[in-house]
């Protein structure tokens, strides 16, 4: 059984949804921004600090490469910039151990899901109004969309319970 490569823009449900599927397919469930710093022993907001955005990159490839090369069919939830960077994207879709799936979902339910939380992500918190973070959602999808829209599978989240996610991930798993 492949590994299952969950991605999409921050607060679409990679998380919810890769853990549920876990727990209903006996398979683990990996994080790889927990597992970078589980890895590097300190957060990825400090990592960003101290080393730069582009260390952070070649330290994520990095994980990514030995993440599939030593997990069997996992679930793996990447994070939001993941396949945008390097040949990431094109990697996971050659790499005949994982398939993957872009969980898409509008600005506007993004922001709605992301505003309660926006003091808990670094990259938002500066944003004061739901108004502000669905513009900033947006301008940020428009240019990471031509990586997303590259996954194997894709699956729209918007109105979709977690359960509901979960059956049509296995329809197209088996």
């Amino acid at each position: 059984m492949k590994s299952l490569i969950l991605m999409g823009y921050m607060g679409c449900g990679k998380s919810a949804l890769g853990k549920q599927l876990a727990q209903a397919s006996k398979r683990s469930f990996v994080d790889l921004d927990q597992y970078i710093e589980q890895y590097e022993n300190t957060s990825i907001s400090k990592l960003f600090e101290s080393k730069g955005e582009l260390y952070f990159r070649k330290k994520e490839r990095f994980y990514l490469e030995k993440l599939l090369s030593s997990h069997d069919s996992a679930i793996i939830a990447l994070g939001g910039g993941t396949p945008c960077y390097f040949d990431n994207i094109d990697f996971l879709n050659q790499n005949k151990s994982g398939v993957t799936c872009y969980l898409k979902t509008t600005p506007k339910i993004l922001a709605k899901r992301l505003f309660k939380e926006k003091d808990h992500r670094p990259m938002i918190a500066h944003l004061n109004s739901q108004q502000d973070l669905e513009e900033f959602i947006a301008k940020h999808l428009f240019e990471r969309i031509p990586y997303y829209t590259k996954a194997q599978h894709h699956l729209s989240t918007d109105e979709a319970s977690v359960e509901e996610l979960c059956q049509k991930v296995q329809n197209f798993l088996t």
